[in-house]
Parts: C-alpha cells; structure tokens; sequence
C-alpha cells in the first residue's frame, strides 16, 4: 500500500454538551452528517449507547433515516447495533426499511456488548423483546438472510417450511458488518466471511492481534471473497496543535469519568474543562495515552499520521470520530468544532 490519505469516514455519539438539549444535539450532528456528505467522506455511522449524559445516539436506525434524508451520496450505518439488546427480526426489519428509504446506502453494524450498564439491560429486557447473547453468531446469520431479497426460510419439526422476510420485496439489502474490540469478534468475522471494524476509538488495546486473527482465520463467503476491514480513531484537527488539544480535552475528561467509576456528566466546553482540569486535574492520568492512540493536531501533520496509520494497518478506509468539542461561543445547535475536523482534513 501507498502511504496516500486513505479514504475518511466519520463515526458520531452524538455528543451532548452542557446546557444542551437532545434535539441540539441531533440537529448538530445532523448538520456534520450533511457536511461530510458534502466534503466526501464515505461512510456516516451512528453508535449504540444507553442512559449516558453525554451521549444521544440511543436509537441508530432513527438517527440514520434522518440523516439518510438529508444526505444524497454518503453511506450511513449503525456503529453499531447492539444486538443482545434487540430482537434479531426486529433488527432486520428496520434495516431493510432503511435500506428501501436510501437503497444501496445503508450499513448495518452489529456488536454483541451491551452498550451501557447491567442496570440498562436488565430495562431493556423488561421493555422489550431481546436477544441471547450466546446465539449471537445464529443471530447475525439470521439477520443476514432475513434482509436478503431471498429472505430466511424455517422448517418445522413436523414438516413443512415457512417463509420469512424482513421487508416483502427488496431488491437490494443493507451490508452487514461485525464490530468488536477482541479476538472473539475478529474470530467469529472470519469465520462467517464477514467485513470487520475493530473499535481502535476506544482502546486500541489488541489491534494487531484482532487483525491478524481476522486474515488469517478469513474464510470466504456468498457476500465476500476476501478480508475487508477498516479502523476507527478519535480525532481533532484545529488551526494550532494548541487548539487541537484544548478541544480533545473535554473528550479526555469523559473518558476519565468514565474509566474511573465516576458519576458521568454532559460534555464540557473548551473553557469549562480548562478551568475544571486546572483545579482538579481529571484527564490527567489518561490524556497523555488518549493523545497517543488520537490524531490530534493540524492537518497537514494529522493527515500524514492518517496515512502511516492506515499504511501500518493495511486499510484503505479510517472511520474518524471528530471529538473537538464546543466552545462556550458556540450555538447549542451548531457544531462548528466537530466540522472544522472534517473539513480540514477533507482539504
């Protein structure tokens, strides 16, 4: 592989700040959503998380169609779907309506953790219809032909078939990809044919075993012939390296909450975490690592780093969360700093 920019996707949480409300937040991301449709990038994906101050991206299928709504060329998916949360068919459904809203746009992204606390999950159990996490790889091949034009057939112990689709007649079905941060993800992506993402963003702990695994153990399927993965990673592009880094701190304060059991609060400002960081020193212990394993800076720096990364990696594609956060000048429902990520390294 070349060391040339590789292709840019964006991964979003939909962040909520201080004093923001949810629909701010998700007319802001919105507005990013629009943006990197219009600079290129190739692909929009909204995650999975539950009862999080800071974050909104609860429901993906909603947020897609509205974001498939307002974009005409960009890709958007789920990163991801957190199946043991959901009813395998009921995923299925939604996707194949996704994919009939923005045919041959649509990427469902499947992880197997829950998304949040053992307390959300028990809720969620109590609201709805769930999956069991140990019949997650039958899940995700369940999903798989359900969304197919073919769609899923079941045989009864008594004789006879029944037909079951997700959506009455699909031409074309959403591409399924399997998230994971382990060697069981990576494992089981290989061994159903599947593209994998590794979730770099969080941890990059046991990113070059997980990939090894994946090409290795690869065994081609119907949907994919070869290995095909990408990245994800935190970034933050400014004017200055000094801006950059004031704008990933917010992000390093979370992440610390977050790491060290502490009660979980909505996203502060550059100037909120300035004068917070001042006093009681938060980020401290993970900023330096978080700086380490982020793309934080300029962007013509930032971009060469993108391109070593992925050259490292041997991917063509990184899936970038612009974490920058507001400043207190910022309109609640802009999202001047995450686009700024964007737009420079677009340039």
């Amino acid at each position: 592989m070349s060391t040339a920019t590789p292709a840019l996707s964006v991964l979003d949480l939909v962040p909520v700040r201080t004093g923001q409300t949810s629909a701010q937040a998700v007319t802001a991301s919105l507005a990013v959503a629009a943006r990197a449709d219009e600079l290129g990038y190739r692909r929009y994906w909204f995650a999975e998380h539950h009862n999080m101050p800071a974050v909104a991206s609860t429901t993906p299928p909603v947020l897609i169609a509205a974001a498939a709504a307002r974009t005409r060329r960009i890709r958007v998916g789920s990163g991801g779907v957190m199946l043991p949360n959901h009813s395998p068919l009921v995923v299925a459904e939604q996707f194949a309506a996704l994919e009939a809203l923005a045919p041959g746009r649509i990427d469902l992204g499947i992880g197997r953790a829950p998304g949040s606390d053992p307390v959300i999950t028990q809720l969620l159990r109590q609201s709805g219809t769930t999956s069991d996490v140990e019949r997650f790889p039958q899940h995700i091949r369940d999903i798989h032909s359900l969304v197919s034009p073919e769609g899923a057939s079941l045989r009864f112990t008594s004789g006879g078939t029944y037909d079951v689709h997700a959506t009455p007649a699909a031409t074309t079905a959403p591409e399924v990809w399997l998230l994971g941060s382990s060697d069981y993800s990576a494992q089981l992506a290989a061994s159903m044919g599947l593209p994998y993402v590794f979730a770099n963003h969080f941890s990059g702990e046991g990113l070059d075993r997980a990939l090894e695994l994946y090409r290795t153990q690869f065994q081609p399927s119907e949907t994919l012939a070869a290995p095909r993965t990408f990245l994800t990673a935190n970034a933050v592009v400014a004017d200055t390296d000094e801006q950059a880094r004031a704008q990933m701190l917010p992000q390093a304060r979370m992440m610390a909450r977050l790491r060290g059991g502490r009660p979980l609060v909505a996203l502060e400002t550059v100037e909120q975490a300035a004068a917070a960081e001042a006093v009681d020193g938060l980020a401290a212990p993970v900023l330096e690592t978080m700086l380490s394993r982020s793309f934080v800076g300029t962007a013509d720096d930032t971009r060469a780093r993108l391109a070593e990364f992925a050259t490292r990696y041997g991917v063509d594609e990184v899936m970038i969360s612009p974490v920058a956060a507001a400043t207190d000048d910022e309109p609640m429902d802009a999202a001047a700093s995450r686009i700024r990520t964007l737009e420079l390294l677009a340039a």
